[in-house]
């Protein structure tokens, strides 16, 4: 599903279950060591999906530790992006000649439970979410917003390499294309010599799931 919004050169893994065993490396199982089954199943298959993607470039598997902000941290002259919820777990890859960053997110397909959205949200983009639920309610929107959101700060984060808040971009939806856009509303880094100042993806709602994805081309 996820090879829908991403395509060359990309290489991207999913799976919708914990059915496929994944081995760890011992630096990983150490971080497991007082997990529950839930999350230790959900990480286990996220690594194995993210060294399946990583194989697809040519590179032999490794540990993929997380970073300060419990970000997953690359082998060298590689960017990526891994994201899981309930019934989904995926990973995507790319050399950094080719992609400068990668955000993906994936969510259930369920409204946001009750104050989330007013601490996520600007008040321009409720106003579309108004609008958006009007035109086609069989879309959270609300659900949308977040996950493209989620996709934004994944992206940005590898580039920028402190915190994004949620109210720092401002999410456009285009519900005819499957594409949004994210204009930052902080200065962003310099990304080969020019200024960042905000991110395009895509978005798809299928098999009781959102997902979004954002691809920046290295210049």
């Amino acid at each position: 599903m996820i090879e829908r919004l991403l395509c060359a050169p990309v290489a991207a893994v999913e799976a919708f279950d914990d059915s496929r065993p994944g081995l760890l490396f011992p630096e990983e199982e150490a971080l497991l060591a007082n997990s529950v089954e839930k999350r230790r199943n959900e990480f286990v298959t996220a690594r194995r999906c993210a060294r399946e993607a990583l194989a697809e470039l040519g590179i032999a598997a490794a540990p993929l530790l997380p970073g300060p902000q419990r970000e997953p941290r690359w082998p060298a002259g590689v960017v990526g992006s891994i994201t899981h919820c309930d019934g989904y777990r995926a990973a995507a890859v790319a050399r950094t000649t080719d992609l400068a960053t990668i955000g993906i997110d994936a969510e259930p397909h369920l409204p946001l439970p009750s104050g989330v959205l007013e601490a996520v949200a600007l008040p321009a983009e409720v106003a579309l979410l108004a609008k958006l639920a009007e035109s086609d309610p069989s879309v959270c929107w609300d659900r949308l917003l977040f996950c493209a959101k989620e996709a934004v700060y994944k992206a940005w984060f590898p580039l920028a390499r402190r915190w994004l808040d949620f109210h720092e971009a401002e999410i456009e939806i285009d519900p005819a294309t499957g594409t949004f856009t994210a204009v930052l509303l902080v200065p962003g880094p310099l990304v080969d010599g020019v200024p960042l100042t905000g991110f395009t993806g895509r978005w798809l709602v299928d098999r009781g799931l959102l997902l979004a994805a954002i691809t920046m081309p290295t210049h």
